[in-house]
């Protein structure tokens, strides 16, 4: 980690990209260069920041679990395929993005297929094209599976998704021990068993357990790993035979707001092994293949949100910054993706880094109260047509936000490696109603 004696959100941005004199860089490219070229609102993604934290991930797992990538966190083709050329499988939620992970690059049986609600024909899509695993989540997907099996006279991979009970929950959207519509209660097991094995099409391989997301603490992390492990134990004696397969699923954080460190993946070494000791010692999952499937540890810290100063203005003591950028772009910035409680994304300026620092409200274009960036943002005396940038924004962001809304452009979307710029999203217009005749 690089350090210049900075301090606070200054430091961070040292610590992810690079600053020179008092100005952001990414990737050996200053930001004003971006987007004096092409435009702003837009996101730029660094490819090194992409490979050093998906390296270290699978340093820190090594001999436990595979890494894949969860493609909801940023599907964009490019980001995906940085991950596939690592060495990365691929966690799906749509026949969408399964076409995404073929056309980055991937190989069928590296893709994995999760979610609530898929449509008959995304499972029979993939099916017929080739997966890996589809990961069973009702009764009713199980009655579709069938179907498909036996229309195409295949033979499907599939694993049940498990919702876990309260001892295995964690992080800050907890998923376990609670009514959930992902995944079966793990107090159902038997029954789902059973019905699964009526279906000779479908080739029960192994489980996938989700108990929580946005985790930062490597004992919580690896205590839920710790559960589903023993539990894709109690699941093979039920079965009578080994599995396959066990999806610890993701879950693992980053740092976004004051107060959080970023997760300890030193600590998650030191607990790996005593996972890998408890994996040898039950015989029905000492072969299965482990994976654990991140998005946002995975894309976040190597992504950046570029807005440009339109307007500086004071109102009632409170001094705002209005830019081109906002909820409609990122929505999870603005704190309307779940938070319950808004708090700051990090945002520092793109240049002027070393100026003395004011706290600002920072907004965006649209007509309404929530597209706000920032509440207390400590940034220099910016001025009309300077920068600002939000760190850790390669996940969640343009497709998880409401770019209609509104309907100012689309922004530009960028991947620097090597010092070398590349667009892998046009700025854009957002797409006009059909007319009726």
């Amino acid at each position: 980690m690089a350090d210049d004696g900075r301090h606070g959100l200054a430091g961070l941005a040292v610590s992810l990209f690079t600053v020179e004199g008092d100005a952001l860089v990414v990737g050996g490219v200053p930001v004003s260069q971006l987007a004096e070229t092409y435009d702003t609102p837009l996101f730029v993604y660094d490819a090194a920041g992409l490979r050093r934290g998906y390296r270290a991930l699978v340093e820190a797992v090594l001999g436990l679990a595979e890494v894949f990538y969860s493609i909801k966190a940023n599907p964009n083709p490019a980001i995906v395929r940085v991950f596939v050329e690592e060495g990365a499988g691929l966690e799906i939620a749509s026949a969408a993005e399964y076409e995404v992970a073929r056309g980055a690059g991937a190989r069928s049986d590296r893709i994995l297929f999760a979610g609530p609600g898929k449509r008959a024909d995304e499972l029979r899509h993939v099916v017929d094209h080739g997966i890996g695993e589809i990961h069973i989540e009702s009764f009713g997907e199980i009655e579709h599976l069938a179907a498909i099996g036996c229309a195409l006279s295949a033979t499907i991979p599939v694993a049940i998704r498990i919702n876990p009970s309260a001892a295995a929950q964690g992080g800050a959207m907890r998923m376990g021990g609670k009514p959930s519509p992902f995944g079966f209660d793990e107090e159902e097991i038997d029954s789902v068993l059973a019905a699964i094995a009526a279906q000779p099409r479908l080739d029960l391989r192994g489980i996938h357990l989700f108990a929580g997301t946005q985790i930062l603490d490597a004992e919580v992390l690896a205590s839920q790993w710790g559960y589903g492990l023993q539990l894709a134990g109690r699941v093979a004696r039920r079965l009578g035979r080994p599995l396959a397969t066990i999806d610890l699923g993701g879950g693992l954080g980053i740092p976004y707001f004051a107060g959080e460190t970023a997760l300890d993946l030193g600590r998650l070494r030191e607990r790996v092994g005593d996972l890998i000791a408890l994996v040898r010692d039950e015989p029905l999952i000492r072969d299965a293949r482990i994976m654990i499937e991140p998005g946002r540890f995975l894309a976040g810290p190597a992504g950046i949100y570029v807005a440009r100063v339109l307007a500086v203005k004071a109102s009632r003591g409170t001094r705002f910054l209005v830019t081109d950028g906002g909820m409609h772009h990122h929505l999870a910035a603005s704190g309307n993706l779940g938070q319950v409680i808004k708090r700051d994304y990090p945002i520092v300026a793109a240049t002027g880094l070393s100026r003395p620092i004011q706290r600002a409200t920072l907004v965006g274009p649209l007509c309404t109260p929530l597209d706000t960036l920032a509440r207390q943002a400590e940034l220099p005396d910016l001025r009309p047509g300077e920068l600002v940038a939000i760190l850790q924004s390669g996940a969640y962001g343009l497709t998880a936000s409401p770019v209609g809304f509104l309907s100012h452009p689309t922004p530009a979307e960028l991947i620097v490696d090597g010092g070398e710029a590349s667009l892998i999203r046009r700025r854009g217009t957002f797409a006009a109603p059909i007319a009726l005749p």
